[in-house]
């Protein structure tokens, strides 16, 4: 026997009035969304897996809530329709406010997060290269203010103490004196006790990071991989990848003539930055490699 169903329509408690404190509110949505993202960034195209928080303002008390599907599929369809760029970013928002006319809304903000691969040639070896990953993360914003987007890049780098340095520099020159005195030094003596007592005390090094924030004008490109080559170049001690004995070496001698502190990692990179962004902020940590704690430096006037 054929059954007749009888569907009513499904409730939704969002459309009753708001029953309990009735205040505004300056930002609901939802955090970590993943999505795929296309990025054209050095002439090519590479797809990455994203982190997605988005959230409008609910300014009107009486509105119980926001339509949080809504927001969820405009962000699905623009990860799905264009490479990111920041037209489409600002092209969202507007989107966003607009689906919650009915909540008053009058602002939005998205912020992504995922890592951007970039394939790096050895230092010295040819046709050896490898791939760096560098944490990238996109805040942008659209209220009463206008449109802003800020463009944060993690860029990993090798920093040796100059302190150090000069103390293991010391310990070496007193172990030659020790052993040639200071009269007549026969040279192939000499390279032969370098060559096997040179390292009798070695500065300490350790890997560092440089977290850099840029604000972007709303039809500025993105150019992720011109960010980090100012990053990189202005400390000068890039991680590597694929290397040989020889590119082990010219790391080696890389640090050696760029020995920084903290703050002189943080320096140079503010003055690099400064000649291309009017509003930059730079933020070095040394992961110590004689203390179990961090060395840190800030500056700049990024939001």
């Amino acid at each position: 026997m054929k059954r007749d169903h009888h569907h009513s329509p499904l409730p939704d408690v969002a459309l009753g009035g708001n029953a309990g404190s009735q205040l505004p509110l300056d930002w609901v949505g939802m955090q970590g969304i993943a999505l795929p993202l296309w990025l054209e960034e050095g002439g090519q195209a590479q797809q990455v897996h994203a982190w997605a928080d988005v959230h409008v303002d609910l300014p009107d008390a009486r509105v119980k809530g926001i339509h949080m599907s809504r927001l969820y599929l405009l962000l699905d369809a623009f990860a799905a329709a264009q490479p990111l760029e920041t037209t489409a970013l600002a092209a969202l928002l507007r989107n966003m406010v607009a689906s919650h006319a009915d909540c008053a809304s009058t602002s939005a903000r998205v912020a992504l997060a995922f890592p951007v691969l970039r394939r790096q040639a050895a230092l010295l070896t040819a046709g050896l290269s490898g791939w760096r990953s560098y944490p990238v993360r996109l805040q942008a914003t659209s209220s009463s203010e206008g449109f802003a987007l800020a463009l944060t890049v993690d860029v990993a780098y090798s920093s040796t103490c100059p302190c150090s340095a000069a103390l293991a520099r010391q310990l070496i020159a007193d172990g030659f004196a020790a052993r040639f005195g200071e009269g007549q030094i026969d040279g192939a003596a000499a390279r032969a006790w370098l060559q096997e007592h040179a390292s009798l005390a070695t500065p300490h090094s350790q890997r560092s990071t440089a977290t850099v924030t840029v604000q972007l004008a709303p039809d500025a490109e993105l150019e992720l991989f011109p960010l980090i080559d100012l990053v990189e170049g202005a400390l000068a001690t890039p991680l590597q990848t694929a290397v040989k004995r020889a590119d082990e070496q010219a790391f080696a001698r890389l640090n050696g003539a760029n020995l920084m502190y903290v703050e002189d990692a943080a320096r140079r990179v503010q003055a690099a930055l400064a000649l291309r962004y009017a509003q930059a902020k730079v933020t070095v940590r040394h992961v110590e490699s004689l203390h179990p704690h961090d060395a840190v430096a800030q500056a700049g006037n990024a939001a």
